[in-house]
Order: C-alpha cells, then sequence, then structure tokens
C-alpha cells in the first residue's frame, strides 16, 4: 500500500484501526510492517497495538481525546475528573482523560495524551451516553451523577469531609440529587451514602 492511498482511506479518521486495511486479500503482515515504517517516518502516530492516527500535518480532523480514550477501550466511558471538569462540576484543568472499565486496568502514555482506565464492576458500569464531539464522531461519557459517583467509590476515604472539601465541587445545581440517591440505591454502596449526605449537609446550594 501506498502513502496517497493509506490517506484516502484514514483521511477523515482522527483515529483508525489497521484491521481498516486488511479486508479482502490484503497481506495483513505487509500492511503492518508499512504502518511501522509509517510510524518510524513519524507520518504515522501508533496509539497502541493496532490503533493508528495521522500525524498533524496530514490531518483533516483532530482527533478528541474523549473519543480516543473510547477507541483504546472498547468497554469503557469517560468519567472520574476528567467527565467531572467536562460536565463544569470542578474548576481544575485535568490533562490526563481518565475512564473506567470493567477490564483491566491500565496506564498508557501517548503522544497524543494520558489515558487512566480504573475498574470497576459490572454491576456499577451504567448511566453513561454517547456525545457528539463533530459530526461522525462521538464518545461515550459518564452521566454528571455517576462520574461524581464514580470518583467517590473508586477513592479510598472518600465519605471524609476533608477530602470531600478538597474536591471544590462547583455548579452543584447541575447534580440532580434525586437521580444521585437512585444510582446510589441501586449500587448498594453505603460509603456513597455517607459522602452524599456530608456534601448536602455542608452546602447550602446542593
Amino acid at each position: 500500500m501506498k502513502w496517497d492511498e493509506l490517506l484516502h482511506i484514514v483521511e477523515k479518521e482522527p483515529v483508525f484501526s489497521s484491521s481498516l486495511l486488511t479486508a479482502g486479500s490484503i497481506d495483513p503482515v505487509k500492511i503492518g510492517t508499512q504502518l511501522s515504517r509509517w510510524v518510524e517516518s513519524g507520518k504515522l502516530i501508533q496509539i497502541r497495538r493496532g490503533l493508528y492516527a495521522l500525524a498533524e500535518r496530514y490531518r483533516k480532523t483532530d482527533p478528541h481525546p474523549f473519543h480516543i480514550a473510547n477507541r483504546i477501550k472498547r468497554a469503557s466511558y469517560v468519567s472520574l475528573q476528567s467527565a467531572l471538569e467536562h460536565h463544569g462540576l470542578i474548576p481544575e484543568y485535568v490533562p490526563a482523560i481518565t475512564s473506567v472499565t470493567t477490564g483491566r486496568p491500565q496506564t498508557l502514555e501517548t503522544s497524543l495524551g494520558t489515558y487512566i482506565y480504573r475498574h470497576i464492576k459490572t454491576d456499577l458500569f451504567f448511566d453513561y451516553a454517547r456525545e457528539e464531539s463533530a459530526p461522525a464522531r462521538s464518545f461515550f461519557i459518564a452521566s454528571p451523577e455517576k462520574a461524581l459517583l464514580d470518583l467517590l467509590y473508586l477513592t479510598p476515604g472518600s465519605d471524609d469531609p476533608a477530602y470531600l472539601e478538597e474536591l471544590r465541587l462547583q455548579n452543584r445545581d447541575r447534580l440532580d440529587r434525586k437521580h444521585l440517591r437512585d444510582i446510589i440505591r441501586r449500587t448498594g454502596r453505603p460509603k456513597l451514602a455517607r459522602a452524599l449526605d456530608i456534601l448536602e449537609n455542608r452546602a447550602e446550594e446542593f
């Protein structure tokens, strides 16, 4: 495969899998070798095995970090601090993209950013939705309520008033209190109920 042929196939794809190029009688070994050469020459960025992005000078669309996060691990959604910042609930800029997955935990350093995956049990993998970052480009992200509860669930001592104060939650009117309680009842985790009680008792606007 020549470079111009690759560009024709993937130029509108911010992130693409090598499997996109191996349809029909094309030899996957030869494709893999060619992709490695393009990575070495700086034309491609390898995000993980089998997942690539065009180098910036060749892109027509910049990949959204959340879209990349979903593509790295299919069974995942963006949550925790990344989703809280996205929903305007914390003031800090969050450089690493954090997701939750039912698979194994992992931290992946790439030239397109750092991607962290935290493991949660299957019964907690819910309450996320698809958002569009551009036409035909989307990602899965936790609801504001689930992003907060995922963080509290995965953080030891998160029902400590000092920790909850350090979160610096803002725009709390964007959180649906009934939905928070419904999620907590569904999960059956007492720590989450205690943490929410503290948040409600300490914030008049909550």
